[in-house]
């Protein structure tokens, strides 16, 4: 058990870090742009350290001023959060050689894992059922713009190393293709350091049901079965409910849900030896619980 970590986030999920590591017996350090200075994170952890101007590029994102703040207060770990440098593998790489312990997925798994695009590449090797797309290495404006229109609009354009709701973009039309992809990349760039993205077909109407995962360093890994994530704004996440209401047993995929008595190992995970605790994503069709 570490006696004190460091969180490398803010809001809410900084909050809740704070407070379960405060029920566990283990001071927190938080730490904060400019901007956040009279944030709630701050103001709940045990010590909180300035680590630059309100931009995230200059302050969330830079892994030596996260690693230095670590140092400097003698925390053990640093637990990334979401976002940010969550999905770095070299900032979990950066941790191991400063003798800090990285609180997620090892750096090989963050490879395979922490593009959507990559990502999208294992789960389709694994066999796992994809939204049509493009997903590869190509970032041309003129070819991506073919690809949207060789799947056919309406269209989301993704960051491939986002999250959080951040760098998508949907587009309806062809017209439109140019100024969205555009706009998309400038916030993937600012938000995450990458401005690579993915298009895939937009769903009009889905549910989003997810799929809890748990792996260790010892090679096990099992499922928690599935849970309803529809109800959202600016793609994020409002409300979750568990089990997913009108997901029949026959409905939910035959490598993960209902169908399984007891925890088996999962086909998303094994193929990147995730040590820790990935969700997986699936949109069934909004009027039926067909899988798509």
């Amino acid at each position: 058990m570490f006696s004190k970590i460091l969180i490398a986030n803010r809001g809410e999920i900084a909050c809740r870090v704070i407070k379960t590591a405060r029920r566990l017996g283990i001071r927190t350090v938080a730490v904060y742009s400019e901007a956040d200075a009279g944030a709630r994170h701050v103001r709940l952890a045990d010590e909180a350290v300035l680590i630059g101007p309100a931009a995230a590029r200059e302050s969330y994102l830079v892994a030596e001023r996260i690693l230095e703040a670590a140092q400097k207060t003698g925390a053990e770990a640093v637990h990334p959060g979401y976002g940010f440098l969550s999905e770095n593998d070299a900032f979990a790489e950066a941790c191991a050689a400063a003798g800090i312990t990285f609180i997620g997925p090892p750096p090989a798994a963050i490879r395979a894992m922490g593009s959507k695009s990559a990502a999208k590449a294992l789960m389709e090797q694994a066999g796992v059922p994809l939204v049509p797309g493009y997903h590869g290495d190509i970032q041309d404006p003129a070819f991506l713009q073919a690809q949207a229109e060789h799947i056919g609009y309406p269209v989301l354009i993704k960051a491939s190393a986002g999250g959080g709701g951040k760098g998508m973009r949907i587009v309806d039309k062809a017209a439109d293709f140019a100024a969205a992809l555009a706009s998309c990349q400038r916030e993937a760039a600012s938000s995450f350091g990458d401005e690579r993205v993915l298009v895939e077909k937009y769903l009009v109407r889905p549910r989003h049901i997810e799929i809890q995962v748990f792996g260790d360093t010892q090679g096990n890994c099992v499922y928690l079965f599935e849970r309803d994530c529809s109800v959202q704004r600016r793609h994020q996440k409002v409300l979750e409910e568990a089990p997913a209401p009108g997901m029949t047993p026959s409905a939910v995929p035959p490598w993960a849900g209902r169908r399984w008595k007891r925890p088996r190992p999962s086909a998303m995970s094994a193929p990147a030896r995730w040590n820790s605790s990935p969700s997986t994503n699936f949109p069934p069709q909004a009027s039926s619980s067909s899988w798509r």
